[in-house]
């Protein structure tokens, strides 16, 4: 096990940079017009960045970027100045209703912006004292506040300067959006107007539907006047878009037209969220729209937070060594002279200006959506770990002291604590259930969530029941759990997560924000798997933040398949005795020679050797294209397992197939038949029918998977192949993943020599820029 694979798509989202680079490619011939083809819905975050890239025949869907975003009050979440609480009601006043209460709200805040607008016009009576890069950011932050061009000093500086953060607003709860649901049908009229658009701009017409369902009513009037709404269409770069709005506007299309530096920069955004991002540093965002051509980042930055397009933050950036919350003190301000007698509130208001310049922030902007999501979280959490009374019952302590190791840490913390993180790999997963049937027997409401239906199984197993275990969505939808109470929250006392590293900020707050007081969450699951298919990185977030008791399992994986596993884990490809023929690697050549020994294994080896029929096994590839990805693989293995014509959509009857009913989601199933309805289903949870205008967005087969799609799952046996393409899609987390899939069995189709120990002890999870732990550690303090 010394060689490495290589990939044609990126395994795990990239930096900020990484993430905007994307749309820098081009593809081909014919790049500056849309393409025809549509996006795939496996919901795979694998590859943000290459093969199923926006503009390609498959891109990822792990953020619905044609989704609107959530407009909900975000005031209290972007001004950044010291005035930005809510305004309480007043004592003994009347109970308002919600609708009451928001206009409320609406006017105070229109009151208080116009009397900010009003400040603006004299000279600025804070600040005063701020000199270079500091002032200019103050500027730049109430310019934006009153709708004037922000400075443009501040968008070319790589980092602004130091400054002391605003103080956290007090939030209202927010609503968070529902997991994205199947777009309706657009009226037929309204295809044929957007088709007419489309062919005059000489784009595809087979677009049409898609850019209708995206634009919504009027979409043939709004893509006349601004030709740059295409790129809100899932699939369609900046390029193509460009294209079109020449063949359209003709000497009018100009690189810094408002409309498409402001489309230009949403998209920048949406490509960040497919990478997991939950918003871009205002200097990686100004890189990157230098990249696509657009002349003035400052004034497309400034438009698109005019229009509520995106919200602008500043997040304080805590110096090492530094007490989380407070400002650092240096020599400079503890010699600063005393004031002088008669200077009053100005010279403390000076004072404190100074000290601004003593504390780092940083400028980031983000889609609403996320910035909402987020901040809902953070709020939820607070809620929960604040409501819990911390003084455990007897019967709590009793149970902990039956049991032993860390699932009795597990239970004596979740006796006193809101809200629990739990890490361990698949055998860790005895203690929540031992935790579950213990707050069972305790006469509570206890319910476990797993990402997946195999997940679900699998957990059911370990309580030999199956009632309180549900899926993630399921819970979410109301399909499955113990439903709601009457003011909406979920009827439970004990909600236990697994596979907590695949949630996304926005799933995450749904739940958080569904749980009712006095409730105990308890997040568990394996921090060493890849992150979640959409933005943010929740789990890993709580794990740096330490505001809650963290428990560790010490109960290993068993065999050698856990023992290789545990390894790649703390970044080492150890070789292991496996005298059953748990490991075998499997060496290859080329992309062709790859493929024909995965056929090989899956259809003849493993089931001769092992015992494991074909459709109890899975193959894992890096990517989607290239000559080893999924789409080859998959052809291979449907015309030696399943052979057909494919009459249906390119499916036949007993196909395997991996279908996405959302974003980020992939459930595994089988084909049973089509007629006018759609194509037919088999899948974990029951009958499903996808509509035949989904089929191609949504359906894929489903042999072979990427390591985004297989998390949350596994089978008896595991084939990962790695062809010599795949080196750079290759890190820690998706080795960790790939090889962790196989219960009894790992094959390892070895094409890519030295970059597989490389990646494995060298190439970790690549960052995401998330908001999480500032939002946090201003409401949470850190656990002792």
């Amino acid at each position: 096990m010394s060689t490495e694979p290589e990939t044609t798509e990126s395994a795990e989202p990239g930096k900020p940079e990484d993430a905007v680079r994307s749309g820098t490619s081009t593809d081909g011939p014919g790049a500056d017009r849309p393409s025809a083809d549509g996006p795939n819905a496996d919901g795979d975050a694998d590859e943000p960045g290459a093969e199923d890239a926006p503009g390609t025949d498959d891109s990822p869907n792990s953020a619905d970027t044609t989704e609107p975003a959530d407009t909900t009050d975000s005031t209290d979440t972007t001004q950044p100045e010291k005035d930005t609480t809510e305004p309480a009601a007043a004592e003994g006043s009347p109970q308002l209703s919600e609708a009451e209460a928001e206009l409320l709200a609406q006017k105070l805040e229109r009151e208080r912006i116009e009397q900010r607008k009003a400040e603006k016009k004299g000279p600025i009576a804070s600040g005063t004292k701020l000199s270079g890069p500091a002032a200019d950011l103050l500027a730049a932050v109430r310019a934006v506040e009153s709708g004037e061009k922000p400075v443009a000093a501040v968008f070319d500086e790589p980092r602004p300067a130091p400054r002391r953060p605003a103080p956290e607003p007090v939030r209202r709860p927010q609503p968070v959006p529902a997991a994205p649901a199947a777009p309706d049908t657009p009226a037929p009229q309204t295809v044929d107007g957007v088709r007419r658009v489309l062919a005059a701009g000489s784009a595809p017409e087979a677009l049409a539907p898609q850019v209708a369902a995206a634009l919504g009513e009027g979409a043939e009037e709004l893509l006349r006047e601004d030709p740059w709404q295409l790129l809100r269409v899932t699939g369609v770069r900046p390029e193509q878009a460009d294209g079109f709005a020449r063949a359209l506007l003709g000497a009018e299309c100009r690189p810094d037209d408002e409309r498409r530096t402001r489309a230009v920069t949403v998209w920048l955004l949406e490509q960040a969220a497919l990478a997991g991002h939950t918003a871009l540093e205002l200097s990686a965002l100004a890189t990157a729209l230098a990249r696509q051509g657009v002349p003035d980042a400052d004034t497309a930055v400034q438009s698109t937070l005019a229009e509520g397009e995106a919200l602008v933050f500043q997040d304080a950036l805590d110096e090492p060594g530094a007490r989380p919350g407070t400002a650092p003190s240096t020599p400079a301000a503890s010699s600063a002279p005393p004031a002088a007698a008669g200077d009053g509130a100005d010279d403390t208001e000076g004072e404190q200006e100074e000290g601004e310049e003593e504390r780092p922030v940083r400028v980031l902007v983000g889609l609403e959506r996320y910035a909402l999501a987020e901040e809902s979280l953070a709020d939820g959490l607070a809620r929960i770990v604040n409501s819990l009374s911390k003084d455990p019952s007897p019967e709590w302590e009793a149970a902990a002291a039956a049991a032993s190791g860390s699932t009795a840490e597990l239970i004596r913390a979740a006796a006193g604590h809101g809200l629990v993180l739990h890490t361990g790999g698949e055998a860790s997963r005895a203690e929540p259930a031992a935790l579950l049937t213990m707050a069972r027997g305790l006469g509570l409401r206890a319910v476990a969530a797993c990402h997946t239906p195999d997940g679900r199984r699998r957990f059911a197993a370990l309580l030999g029941a199956e009632d309180p275990v549900v899926t993630v969505a399921g819970l979410l939808a109301g399909t499955e759990g113990p439903g709601r109470d009457a003011e909406g929250a979920l009827d439970l006392d004990v909600l236990v997560v697994l596979d907590a590293p695949q949630l996304d900020v926005e799933g995450a707050a749904m739940i958080v924000e569904s749980l009712p007081d006095g409730a105990r969450l308890v997040l568990s699951g394996d921090p060493a798997v890849l992150w979640s298919a959409g933005p943010g990185r929740v789990f890993a977030d709580l794990l740096a933040a330490r505001t809650c008791p963290q428990v560790a399992s010490r109960t290993p994986d068993p065999g050698p398949l856990g023992e290789l596993v545990s390894g790649v884990g703390i970044g080492e490809l150890n070789q292991v005795d496996a005298p059953g023929k748990e490991v075998v690697i499997v060496p290859v050549r080329d992309a062709g020679e790859a493929v024909h020994r995965t056929v090989q294994l899956v259809a003849d080896s493993v089931p001769r050797a092992l015992g494991v029929p074909p459709e109890d096994s899975v193959v894992i590839t890096p990517g989607h294209g290239g000559a080893a990805g999924t789409r080859v693989l998959n052809a291979a293995l449907k015309e030696r397992l399943n052979p057909g014509p494919g009459r249906f959509g390119g499916f036949d009857p007993g196909d395997r197939v991996a279908y996405s009913p959302a974003p980020g989601r992939t459930v595994p199933g089988q084909v049973v038949g089509a007629d006018a309805e759609g194509l037919h289903l088999s899948c974990a949870d029951g009958a499903v029918v996808v509509p035949k205008e989904r089929v191609e967005q949504a359906v894929r087969h489903g042999w072979a998977l990427t390591a985004h799609q297989a998390v949350g799952s596994r089978w008896p046996a595991a084939v990962v192949v790695l062809p010599g393409d795949a080196a750079q899609a290759l890190s820690r987390p998706w080795v960790y993943t790939a090889f962790g899939r196989g219960e009894r069995h790992l094959s390892v189709v070895h094409g890519v020599e030295q970059a597989l120990p490389r990646a494995v002890a060298e190439v970790t999870a690549k960052p995401r820029t998330t908001r999480l732990p500032v939002l946090l550690r201003s409401q949470v303090p850190a656990a002792q």
